[in-house]
C-alpha cells in the first residue's frame, strides 16, 4: 500500500463484483452537488449545534478529492464520529453519503432524513452483499462514500482502531480508487458503546485526513483472500498511526475531562 501524490478519477467501468454497473467518472460529484433537499435538511440539524457545541479543528482537508470518487475510510471512537466526518467532508465541498447501521432507518424521522439523503443502510453480520453494491455505484458515479472499517465503535479501552473488515480494501480494488483515510479524536469522552458522556461546552474536536492510499497496482489481488486481509491490516495500521499522532497533540487539559 502506498500514498497517492494525486487525487485521480478512475475511467474504468465498476468491477461488477458487488453487482454494480455505472461507470467510473461518467457523473462526477463535486462542490456543485450539494443541493439535494435532504442533505440540505441534514446540514440545517446537525451540523449548526456541533458546531456551536464543540471547538473544531480540522488539517489537510485538501486530500479529499474535490471531484469524482472519494472512498473516506475512518476510525469510530464515537457515535459522534459520523458528525465530526460528515462535517469534515462537507467542509471539502463533497455531499458524503455514509454506510450505516440499518437500526439507525427504523427511527422515525431519522430514517426518513438518512434514507432521503442517500446514506446506506447496513445489516451487520448478515452476509448481504447490497451495501457494498450500493457504495460501489455511489462511488462509480464520482460520490464521496465514507464506510468505518472496523464495522462498529472500537471496544478498545484506549479508544485506538481494532481490526477491521475487507469490504473497504475491496471496493478500492474492484474500481481502483485510492483511499482517504480520515480520524478523529476528541468525541470519545462525549458519547461512546458505553453511554453518553460529558457534554461540557467547548470540547475540542479534531479531525485529520491522511496521504490518499493507492491501491491500483495491487487490483489483480482482488479474489486473493490473504491480500485482501493484509491490505486491510495494513489500511488499519494506518488509521492507526493517524489517531495515536491526533491523540498525543490533542488538548491534555482535555484529555482526561469527562
Amino acid at each position: 500500500m502506498q500514498p497517492s501524490r494525486g487525487h485521480p478519477v478512475g475511467s474504468r467501468p465498476g468491477s461488477g463484483l458487488f453487482e454494480a454497473h455505472n461507470p467510473v467518472g461518467r457523473n462526477p460529484v463535486g462542490k456543485e452537488n450539494v443541493a439535494q433537499p435532504w442533505f440540505q435538511v441534514a446540514k440545517v440539524v446537525a451540523l449548526p449545534p456541533a458546531w456551536l457545541w464543540f471547538r473544531w479543528r480540522f488539517e489537510h482537508l485538501e486530500r479529499i478529492p474535490e471531484r469524482g470518487p472519494a472512498l473516506i475510510a475512518c476510525n469510530h471512537a464515537s457515535y459522534l464520529d459520523p458528525i465530526a466526518n460528515a462535517y469534515a467532508v462537507v467542509k471539502a465541498g463533497r455531499r458524503p453519503r455514509f454506510l450505516a447501521k440499518d437500526d439507525l432507518f427504523d427511527i422515525p424521522l431519522v430514517g426518513r432524513a438518512l434514507a432521503g439523503a442517500g446514506q446506506i443502510p447496513v445489516s451487520r453480520g448478515s452476509g448481504d452483499r447490497t451495501p457494498l453494491a450500493r457504495a460501489e455505484r455511489a462511488l462509480a458515479a464520482g460520490e464521496a462514500v465514507v464506510v468505518y472499517p472496523e464495522g462498529t465503535v472500537t471496544t478498545r479501552p484506549d479508544g485506538l482502531p481494532m481490526a477491521g473488515k475487507t469490504g473497504t480494501v475491496r471496493l478500492a480494488l474492484a474500481l481502483r480508487v485510492p483511499i482517504t483515510p480520515m480520524v478523529s479524536w476528541g468525541s470519545a469522552a462525549v458519547w461512546q458503546k458505553s453511554g453518553p458522556g460529558s457534554l461540557k461546552p467547548g470540547r475540542p474536536v479534531w479531525v485529520s485526513v491522511g496521504a490518499p492510499i493507492d491501491l491500483a497496482a495491487d487490483h489483480d489481488a482482488i479474489l486473493d483472500f490473504d491480500a485482501v486481509r493484509r491490505m486491510t491490516a495494513d489500511l488499519m495500521e494506518v488509521l492507526t498511526a493517524l489517531t495515536i499522532d491526533l491523540r498525543d497533540r490533542y488538548p491534555k487539559r482535555w484529555a482526561d475531562a469527562r
